[in-house]
């Protein structure tokens, strides 16, 4: 009578979605031990359940290392082996036993047919899980599998269910189990359709193989209904390529922006072509691995500390790169002004000396930074995956821009900054100090180029030669936007970095470049100043 009671209160908790983990243990152990009355309903129990602990159960019951044990003057109980401790199943207390009791106990084996029934049960289990990407994948991968045994409990879950987008797996899933186990051809029509509607790509090899049966059939209806899904599916692909394509254009055309906007600056200040600019993303990049290591070093890779190196290494990098951005502006390229021929032959000398620098220090080969928990993974947005790390970058952009505008427009260096771009000699004779000024600038370009390269470690390797594949692409964010105009290189950047993401698919990488670079000749040709000329600077000569 005790245990129809405990079996009657089970029940009526997993109707209602409230089976503690406990009230599990409990039912597993008294199940293998053969304590239950109803066996049917306690593996529906089960399988309600959600809990991850039965899947953990089963896999250790089928290799034996569930063992039965007879304390002194108590009932007979389950125990297992947990992290090198003996545990009772039912509880999940620590039973203090000897290696030595523990192996001469008698393993506990259920019948054949009950682990049949368990391993439907473990199947179905994450139908029920408390996590909606668990249920979802679970939905799913049973769907896929279009067993017909698992068609019942699918629509039972599906009727139930209350999150959309768990809904929408389920219905998918129920869908494609149809595909192959309708009973009419009325009832595998309405399942094509609707998978049609669904956009159901997972369902798109499987809908075109009924076009082929239906084509050597002659089913007109099916055929007919087979095409108009594959071709709303493809449709649907094709727009998720393009979405794609211009997210991943929005995330490059953010880190062309962050490179961009301190080589705008000081090109447009000082009139240098700063082909080492890239080598500072470089030095943002192995910053970021540095601050990796004396983290790893001093907190573990393991611990929740470790997980703020990245976050750390941002403002790091930026302070590291300005610092020796502000030295080779006074020891090297205040020596260069004016002289746009021996800026270009010097500076490209001098991103060769970094690069070597970098692989003497550091050795020829990439590194890999790790990503923080926080940038693992990906956004699922209408069908649209977008990862964590490049969402990162283009917000991150975004905090550039701001940061970029506060300093031009609301401090004094913002003020003279403006001034001397517009015009050097006259704001050296208003009393700006237009050395200190070049000097800060020159640094605070160089920090930007720097915080490209640490956003940059959570989306590639870091290695010497990883500001080349940008420079080239920076000067034409410049030139196109116009030489000293931030909003004009944002623009730039932005049209660029998505143009060229654009073409890539379609034309191939090596094309897709190409066709970029034909069309801001053409531009130029056109507008040579770019999209904002600047306005004078004739009172400089």
């Amino acid at each position: 009578m005790k245990k129809a009671f405990l079996l009657f209160s089970l029940v009526w908790t997993a109707l209602v979605g409230a089976v503690e983990t406990g009230e599990i243990r409990m039912l597993l152990e008294d199940l293998a031990l053969e304590r239950v009355e109803d066996q049917e309903a306690t593996l529906q129990i089960l399988a309600d359940s959600g809990d991850e602990y039965v899947t953990a159960f089963v896999d250790a019951w089928r290799v034996g290392e569930i063992r039965e044990y007879e304390p002194e003057g108590s009932e007979l109980i389950l125990i297992q082996a947990v992290s090198g401790k003996y545990v009772r199943v039912a509880t999940g207390e620590v039973i203090q036993i000897s290696n030595a009791v523990y192996e001469s106990l008698e393993k506990n084996r259920a019948p054949r047919q009950l682990r049949r029934l368990l391993t439907r049960v473990t199947d179905t289990i994450g139908l029920a899980s408390k996590d909606v990407n668990t249920r979802v994948d679970a939905a799913l991968k049973l769907g896929a599998s279009q067993d017909p045994e698992y068609l019942p409990e699918l629509r039972k879950r599906f009727e139930v269910e209350r999150n959309g987008t768990a809904k929408k797996a389920f219905e998918e899933s129920i869908m494609i189990s149809l595909l192959a186990n309708a009973e009419t051809q009325e009832e595998l029509i309405e399942a094509i359709a609707r998978l049609g509607e669904l956009h159901s790509i997972r369902a798109k090899d499987k809908i075109l193989a009924i076009v082929d049966s239906a084509k050597e059939a002659g089913d007109e209806a099916l055929l007919a209904a087979a095409q108009k899904a594959s071709q709303e599916i493809a449709d649907h692909e094709e727009l998720l390529k393009h979405a794609g394509s211009f997210f991943r254009g929005l995330s490059t055309g953010s880190v062309l922006l962050m490179v961009s906007f301190g080589l705008a600056i000081t090109f447009g200040l000082m009139g240098i072509i700063n082909m080492a600019h890239g080598e500072f993303i470089a030095i943002g990049g192995y910053t970021c691995f540095v601050v990796q290591g004396y983290f790893s070093d001093w907190f573990g890779e393991g611990s929740a500390a470790f997980q703020w190196f990245f976050w750390v290494s941002i403002p790091v990098s930026f302070l590291v790169a300005g610092g020796i951005g502000f030295l080779l502006e006074k020891g090297f390229f205040r020596f260069l002004y004016k002289r746009p021929l021996e800026s270009l032959l010097a500076t490209w000398g001098l991103s060769m000396v970094m690069r070597q620098a970098f692989r003497l220090k550091f050795g020829a080969a990439n590194v890999q930074v790790a990503n923080p928990d926080l940038l693992l993974g990906n956004f699922e947005y209408a069908g649209i995956s977008m990862s964590y790390a490049r969402l990162f970058a283009i917000a991150f952009a975004g905090f550039v821009c701001v940061l970029t505008w506060l300093l031009l427009t609301k401090t004094n260096l913002g003020l003279y900054i403006r001034a001397v771009m517009q015009n050097r000699n006259m704001a050296s004779s208003l009393g700006i100090p237009v050395s200190r000024v070049n000097s800060m600038t020159f640094a605070f370009g160089c920090g930007l180029a720097a915080m490209a390269g640490a956003v940059l470690t959570q989306i590639g390797n870091v290695g010497p030669t990883m500001g080349q594949a940008y420079i080239v692409d920076s000067f034409m964010v410049v030139v196109v936007g116009g030489v000293g105009n931030l909003l004009g290189a944002g623009i730039s950047a932005m049209g660029i970095g998505v143009f060229d993401q654009f073409l890539q698919p379609l034309l191939g990488p090596v094309m897709g470049k190409i066709i970029v670079l034909g069309v801001i000749i053409l531009f130029l040709q056109w507008k040579p100043g770019g999209i904002f000329p600047t306005k004078s600077r004739s009172m400089d000569d």
